[in-house]
């Protein structure tokens, strides 16, 4: 074979190399169109319901979610709080749980502080964050104007929430009751108490059973465990039978333990 022959095969070999090469290399960028294509239309099916409705965050609820108002960030934080009234609702064997304190202004019963924490998705902490905000700018929200705030104003204030997250957003309001309904009841006022749900156990020391729910949700589980915390039945003791029903109670509705509280 001459050089001249052996020169072209080479050149023949090389071109069909080349062919390969881009051949493979237009395969892969048609792939990677493809692939993100895909990519794409999974995006979008992830932000829009069966009904067809996106659920993008607005801008204020990312705002509220990645810098939250008014939370308390730790547990010594919150311990160490002194608040005029605590409210918590919420279960965390099914859901969201919201624990909420407020202090008061008693003069001119307006909402001076608000103070929370939250075991939630996004929208309960930018919903609680904003309920926050609401009660306590321009110098304070009047109690009675507190009590008629709803889940509604909470999300228009927020630029509305995706449907499928509005149940996220009700707890707020209900633990800002219960924190008001307990400054009432510790202010010698049940007669303004708006939750027929609260009772007050321990007449002495007016403990509820709010407050013995509580001590159950952050981890007492005896009855030495319960007074430790909220102090019942040191003074009355009649009312020690039904703190240890309430006891086994909502040790059963939190955490479905069926144990018996122990004495």
């Amino acid at each position: 074979m001459s050089d001249d022959e052996a020169g072209s095969k080479n050149n023949s070999t090389e071109n069909k190399d080349q062919e390969k090469v881009e051949i493979r290399a237009e395969t892969d960028a048609d792939t990677e169109v493809e692939v993100k294509s895909k990519a794409k239309v999974k995006a979008e099916a992830e932000v829009v319901g069966k009904s067809g409705q996106q659920w993008f965050y607005s801008d204020k609820v990312k705002e509220h979610f990645f810098n939250p108002q008014n939370i308390l960030t730790t547990a010594e934080e919150a311990q160490d709080y002194r608040a005029d009234g605590v409210g918590i609702v919420g279960s965390p064997a099914c859901g969201d749980v919201i624990k909420l304190w407020i202090k008061v202004d008693k003069e001119n019963e307006v909402i001076k502080e608000c103070k929370w924490q939250t075991f939630g998705c996004a929208s309960a902490i930018a919903s609680t964050s904003m309920l926050s905000v609401m009660v306590t700018e321009d110098s304070g929200m009047k109690l009675e104007d507190a009590l008629k705030i709803s889940y509604k104003e909470i999300i228009k204030r927020l630029g509305d929430l995706p449907q499928r997250k509005v149940h996220c957003s009700v707890l707020g309001d209900k633990a800002l009751r219960a924190a008001i309904n307990d400054y009432f009841i510790k202010n010698d006022q049940e007669d303004r108490v708006r939750d027929e749900n609260i009772k007050v156990i321990d007449k002495i020391l007016k403990i509820t059973n709010k407050d013995i729910e509580e001590a159950v949700l952050e981890g007492a589980r005896t009855f030495e465990d319960v007074q430790e915390r909220t102090k019942v039945g040191i003074q009355d003791k009649n009312c020690i039978p039904e703190v240890k029903e309430l006891i086994e109670f909502y040790i059963k509705k939190h955490f479905n333990d069926s144990s018996e509280c122990q004495t």
